[in-house]
């Protein structure tokens, strides 16, 4: 790299500038705020860890995304922190092991080797909670309740949110024992939304004309919640009642608390199939293409760890939402002092929580800071001016 280049960044990586910078901290605030009213309680796991414990449980699929570095003390490899849930399991079943409900949030920064799309960055900084100890469907509410409220709160409306449960899929795939090549090659082409693919292989692999319907009919149970009514039929070949019983109360609750936000049912969206255990959600908002947060249900991913948990949780990039937000950061009047105030009059503001920036010579002026208002000294005192 030659010295006219040494200000480039790797592509992926970005520095945040003022104002960006501002409204970043201004909604992590805000946030943190919104989870610790729940009680929900801040954890800072950290950036580096060895790889066997971030590539473990929901980790597995992290091994292409993690950077990974020889660890100079022991010659263990060590990876850079690329998903902070699979830390937070771990806190919860190692170092902050409580009895009963156990709730915890967080908000760091994490990199990634590559990208996960074109508009993703490798330096996203991950905001979200976990709840962990109860598997009733109460939990899966609560994380989505706390989810909406948030982005809400930071001025992230026009929600839509992707409703999904890998539980209806496996009990499919159970019932039709495949083998294990058959059920990795059905389940890439659905994931992908292979379609014609998907259909073929059904066709070859899984015995049984009503099996096959049961397989096929998956692409379209998607829609309004009344796709859950359409699929109970599925229940003639697999156990998938418990499923939609669950999904069912799920988005019934969530309809009652949050009228505006649209519900999408999708039963053959299976994010995160290797770790889920039961519902899947991805949340959007009107005028982007990609999810804003992604979550679920991932039980005992704990045991890993020597201690197997209910869990479900949240997560999403706050960079993404500074900039996908409808309101700015609160802005505070900035006081202009002249290079001649008076120390104690300025130290007084700004233990009032007042934004004062002190001129460092006479040429300096109200105007080059943004200031809206200037200290004056007028009738033996020093008073603020509205300019």
């Amino acid at each position: 790299m030659n010295q006219a280049d040494r200000w480039l960044l790797p592509d992926g990586i970005e520095e945040l500038l003022p104002p960006e910078a501002k409204q970043l901290e201004t909604m992590r605030r805000t946030l943190l705020d919104t989870f610790s009213n729940w009680g929900y309680e801040l954890v800072v796991p950290p950036q580096l860890e060895f790889l066997e414990s971030l590539l473990t449980g929901v980790g597995r699929d992290l091994n292409l995304h993690t950077f990974k570095v020889t660890d100079q003390l022991t010659g263990r490899l060590m990876g850079v922190s690329a998903d902070i849930t699979p830390q937070v399991a771990r806190i919860d079943a190692h170092s902050w092991a409580k009895e009963g409900v156990n709730r915890l949030s967080y908000c760091g920064s994490v990199l990634h080797t590559r990208a996960k799309s074109l508009l993703s960055s490798r330096a996203p900084m991950l905001v979200g909670a976990e709840l962990f100890g109860e598997s009733a469907p109460c939990a899966d509410v609560e994380i989505l309740s706390l989810l909406l409220q948030s982005m809400d709160r930071v001025g992230l409306n026009q929600v839509h949110l992707d409703i999904g449960h890998v539980g209806i899929y496996k009990a499919l795939v159970s019932a039709a024992q495949l083998s294990d090549e058959a059920e990795a090659r059905i389940f890439d082409t659905l994931n992908n939304k292979a379609v014609t693919e998907y259909r073929l292989l059904v066709e070859q692999n899984v015995k049984g004309e009503q099996l096959q319907a049961a397989f096929i009919s998956l692409l379209d149970l998607n829609g309004s919640t009344d796709v859950l009514e359409q699929a109970k039929a599925l229940n003639e070949v697999a156990d998938v009642a418990s499923s939609l019983e669950n999904l069912s109360e799920i988005c019934a609750t969530l309809k009652s608390r949050f009228k505006d936000v649209d519900i999408f049912i999708d039963l053959a969206e299976l994010r995160g199939f290797d770790y889920h255990t039961g519902v899947v959600f991805a949340a959007y908002v009107a005028g982007h293409g990609q999810a804003v947060a992604q979550g679920g249900r991932y039980d005992d991913t704990g045991a890993v760890f020597g201690r197997a948990r209910a869990a479900t949780g949240f997560s999403a990039d706050i960079k993404q939402w500074v900039r996908l937000a409808n309101k700015q950061a609160s802005t505070q009047d900035g006081i202009f002092a002249p290079v001649d105030a008076d120390w104690s009059v300025v130290s007084e503001l700004r233990s009032q929580g007042k934004r004062v920036i002190s001129g460092l010579s006479d040429i300096d002026t109200p105007a080059a800071f943004g200031c809206t208002s200037v200290l004056v000294f007028k009738n033996d005192q020093w008073i603020v001016e509205t300019l």
